[in-house]
């Protein structure tokens, strides 16, 4: 397992993977918590964390002196092939589940914005257009800028084997340490709708992320629009009383 995701959540990956494959089907009755417990090699309280959250979702369902059962609700479980979760930690789990359709490669001077962002003195940069699927259906269009010392090493070939990021980290040995994303809620212009295969004006969330490395340098400026059906961003909060009042924290331990 991952050492920076908790264990009870990747449990909880696990399980949903399961109910999504079709591993565990619509009413099936799941492994105890003691079978759990031992499968993961952790306490049973670490997987009761991890089952807790399916329940909160209605993918489990508790029966008293019976169980834990899979829902019988399909279309709950139909979706979950279409679902994507925001958690920086979990970037590389979630980006190995898609697959690269399209990729197009090509050198451009860059607006203001990006080369502020990416931090480059010269205007040029290396732009990646890539049409994702997810389960064999269109996902996501995303559109990343990199500098030209960094995306000349890219290849259309690689990109349609390999993910973008796995390539910065495993094959040109830069380790990302840190992104800064932010998400918004917009509309698919004409380009994003025909990539996405929606109608222009379709809502959509717009990410972006800067991913930099161990010595704080960006690296890389990701913007990707998903069909707004196709994303789901989860934060757990945790109440946080060390000062006066309330105040509610991300909390991902």
């Amino acid at each position: 397992m991952s050492p920076s995701i908790p264990v009870y959540y990747q449990i909880r990956n696990t399980i949903k993977d399961s109910i999504a494959n079709k591993d565990y089907s619509y009413g099936d009755k799941i492994p105890s918590e003691n079978e759990l417990a031992e499968l993961f090699k952790v306490t049973r309280l670490t997987v009761r964390q991890g089952i807790a959250l399916l329940v909160q979702e209605g993918l489990l369902i508790r029966k008293r002196g019976e169980g834990t059962f899979v829902t019988k609700d399909e279309s709950l479980v139909r979706s979950l092939g279409l679902e994507f979760t925001g958690f920086i930690d979990g970037l590389f789990y979630e980006v190995s589940r898609t697959k690269t359709k399209s990729v197009v490669i090509d050198k451009i001077t860059s607006t203001n914005s990006v080369r502020e962002k990416l931090e480059l003195a010269n205007a040029e940069v290396i732009r990646i257009k890539r049409v994702r699927l997810l389960n064999d259906k269109i996902f996501a269009y995303t559109i990343n800028y990199l500098a030209p010392e960094i995306g000349l090493r890219m290849t259309e070939k690689e990109l349609l084997k390999k993910p973008l990021l796995k390539i910065i980290e495993q094959d040109i040995g830069i380790e990302v340490e840190e992104a800064l994303q932010t998400i918004e809620a917009s509309y698919a212009d004409q380009e994003t709708a025909d990539k996405l295969e929606i109608s222009p004006g379709s809502p959509i969330l717009f990410v972006e992320r800067i991913m930099y490395a161990k010595n704080k340098k960006p690296i890389e400026l990701v913007q990707t629009s998903y069909s707004g059906e196709h994303y789901k961003y989860v934060v757990r909060l945790k109440s946080d009383k060390s000062t006066k009042g309330r105040r509610w924290v991300q909390h991902t331990a």
